[in-house]
């Protein structure tokens, strides 16, 4: 009997796959960056990345469907000062692959996938589950294992529930690791407001705080965040977001952390349209909630430009109050037939608050220049 139904169980999956509606796709992304750091040792800079992905849809009716996603993240790396020993890096890690249900109001997505929301760009409180950097063109980051569930209401509000597993790795502005092999959870409410929107988010989890104080008993610390968030178009974009993080064990000025964004963008009617954004950023790190005893500074502004249909230029500059650091970055990108080629200059001072797991958009120190290719297929 149990051999009749390995033979049958194929046999009724393939006749599923013939009666409802399939799409398979293959694509991927290939770039290739080179740059050039004078003040740093090792100056020279080479990478390739090639990000393979497999899409498999499966309409079961007009209103329901189950699809897959299967991507690698396949790079590799060369750090070097010329006729000098190079130093080489190389990984093949999974990217995407998680697998989906949907209908018109409600999607449970099962894997490794991509978690984002939030109202700011580029300081960003509510970086919870990813590595965004804005100064990356292809947006690139690493996702997390686990489950979310989302539920969109008529009305455009919508609700959220994951629970994640397997994560042990610092994300955003993580401070401290997550205890490994134990579970998170959390969720969001976004709601419509008038000429905008607004969100409220909850996440649980543990982390390990050995490492800072060397103590076996912090190895499993509950921590709870809360964060709200809105977003309003009245003339100009205004946003705001305000994440606040609470662990229970005393762990110093690691016990209570707030993240307070507040920014604004508008498009000017110069040209084909200039772009503004600016966004400031108060971080407190206290042993008591909102405290704000030890707080710091960031001013974010990014600027964007379409020079024509195949051409754009667009800017990232940050400045670090209490040690009057700049980050300067600029992009040049063109569009050819099957290539998209990006020109980029920076600087970036001696010590950085880098949140960046993108091995290909290493942020050296002092001024450099970078050249990227990326082909898409």
């Amino acid at each position: 009997m149990k051999r009749n139904l390995f033979y049958i169980w194929p046999l009724l999956f393939c006749t599923f796959l013939s009666k409802a509606q399939t799409k398979l796709e293959f694509d991927g992304q290939a770039s290739f960056v080179g740059s050039y750091s004078p003040e740093n040792d090792k100056d020279v800079f080479l990478g390739a990345r090639y990000i393979p992905e497999l899409n498999l849809e499966i309409g079961l009716d007009t209103n329901q469907k189950i699809d897959f996603e299967l991507a690698a993240n396949i790079a590799g790396t060369s750090l070097f000062h010329p006729f000098e020993k190079a130093d080489l890096a190389g990984t093949v890690s999974p990217y995407r692959a998680w697998v989906r249900y949907s209908n018109k109001q409600f999607e449970f997505r099962l894997g490794l996938q991509k978690i984002d929301f939030g109202a700011a760009t580029a300081l960003r409180p509510l970086q919870w589950f990813n590595q965004i950097d804005p100064r990356d063109p292809l947006r690139l980051t690493n996702g997390v294992y686990g489950a979310l569930a989302r539920y969109y209401f008529l009305n455009n509000a919508n609700i959220w529930v994951w629970g994640l597993y397997g994560n042990e790795k610092t994300r955003g502005f993580d401070a401290i690791k997550t205890t490994k092999n134990h579970p998170e959870y959390g969720g969001r409410f976004q709601f419509p407001t008038s000429r905008g929107e607004m969100g409220i988010s909850y996440h649980h989890r543990n982390v390990n705080a050995s490492d800072f104080f060397d103590s076996p008993d912090l190895t499993k610390v509950p921590e709870d965040r809360f964060a709200i968030d809105g977003k309003w178009d009245v003339t100009i974009g205004l946003w705001f977001e305000l994440s606040h993080t609470h662990k229970y064990k005393n762990l110093g000025i690691l016990t209570d952390q707030t993240y307070i964004n507040l920014g604004a963008d508008y498009t000017f009617g110069l040209g084909n349209g200039l772009n503004i954004l600016t966004e400031h950023l108060i971080t407190s790190f206290d042993q008591k909630p909102f405290a704000f005893g030890t707080t710091s500074h960031i001013t974010a502004g990014t600027l964007s430009y379409p020079l024509g249909l195949f051409d754009n230029l667009s800017s990232v500059v940050y400045y670090l109050h209490s040690s009057s650091d700049f980050t300067f970055f600029l992009n040049y990108q063109h569009q050819f037939k099957a290539l998209t080629a990006y020109l980029m200059t920076y600087y970036n001072p001696d010590t950085q608050q880098g949140i960046q797991q993108n091995e290909l958009i290493n942020n050296f120190k002092g001024p450099g220049v970078r050249l990227m290719l990326v082909y898409n297929h």
